[in-house]
């Protein structure tokens, strides 16, 4: 299994970077980032420093979405990256939470969110696409590859990922929930004709070594309201009628509202719905026995990567003790 580190793109940049190389150094395989350009820095430009100063993590957004660049930007950023670089970037990209709607904006539709994977994917990889019945090819791209990972909960985002995905990406680590999840793509993968064992998974949650508990949980407590964003849009849409498991719409009954300014925050205001209970199911805490046993249970369940979401007051001793105590022995 690889494991995988997620940071946020604050300021300084200096900062994101150097962690970045820290976890190359450490054995993590990916780097990942926020991609919400208001909240947070711009991504894209981070990446080419990343890459810059590393030799062979694959770095991209965990995740990017159809609206808030036109896709041909998008696919050029990624391609000019590899042509750079050497084909070491990866998209991951969803309907859009963050970034669309401190903007005003609704997430995009599962079409756009279709439609998207293809034309990124095609024009990074120096294939022709048809975009606004225009027929397009980055001619000088043809050397580029891009793989396309899909964020997704809800039982049509699930089918479309396993149709077109490259990957998939849940964002919580749950045993229970991730079996689900996988099941559901793997099955559409399936009925599309795809090759279901093609599909790589990614499981992305908050992981915090340490031995205070209480601490921890607090200090990632902002990733079940988080989570419960997504959750409120397909109990809106689909109802509570197990559409997705029964655990992520009991849980978010309590929220009420949810302020942006602290998206992804530790200290999160809005989060206090969110119980004990989950953010141990959701997050990975506590000492490394802990680690390496939920990740054993989530690789037995055929996850390729988990990425570490790094969004709290130990990420330096956090990433060290993976890179010393869980990256070498992880089976």
């Amino acid at each position: 299994m690889d494991i995988g580190v997620v940071l946020q793109n604050d300021p300084p940049a200096r900062v994101v970077i150097d962690l970045a190389k820290k976890a190359e150094a450490a054995g993590f395989s990916h780097v990942w980032t926020f991609d919400s350009h208001v909240l947070w820095q711009e991504p894209f430009v981070i990446y080419s420093k990343i890459l810059d100063e590393t030799e062979r993590v694959i770095v991209g957004p965990m995740v990017t979405n159809p609206g808030t660049r036109d896709w041909t930007v998008t696919a050029s950023l990624f391609a000019t990256l590899n042509e750079m670089y050497g084909n070491r970037t990866i998209c991951g990209i969803g309907r859009g939470d963050s970034a669309l709607r401190v903007l005003g904006l609704q997430p995009q539709t599962l079409a756009q969110l279709r439609e998207s994977v293809q034309v990124i994917r095609g024009l990074a990889s120096g294939e022709r696409v048809t975009v606004r019945g225009q027929e397009l090819q980055l001619a000088w791209a043809s050397a580029s590859r891009l793989d396309v990972w899909v964020a997704a909960y809800g039982p049509k985002a699930l089918a479309l990922t396993g149709e077109v995905g490259d990957g998939y990406i849940l964002q919580l680590a749950d045993p229970d929930i991730a079996a689900w999840m996988i099941a559901a793509v793997r099955r559409a993968a399936e009925k599309a004709g795809r090759d279901p064992a093609a599909i790589k998974f990614c499981v992305a949650a908050p992981a915090y070594v340490g031995d205070d508990l209480a601490h921890q949980r607090e200090q990632c407590r902002w990733f079940g309201g988080m989570v419960g964003n997504h959750v409120a849009d397909i109990v809106a849409r689909y109802g509570s009628n197990g559409a997705v498991p029964q655990v992520l719409t009991d849980y978010i009954k309590g929220r009420q509202s949810y302020d942006y300014a602290e998206h992804g925050r530790a200290g999160n205001t809005h989060t206090t719905f969110v119980p004990d209970e989950v953010v141990d199911r959701f997050c990975i805490l506590g000492p490394v026995e802990h680690h390496l046993k939920r990740l054993s249970e989530l690789r037995d369940l055929g996850v390729d990567q988990f990425a570490v979401y790094l969004q709290h007051d130990a990420k330096e001793s956090t990433l060290a003790a993976y890179g010393s105590q869980i990256i070498p022995v992880l089976p």
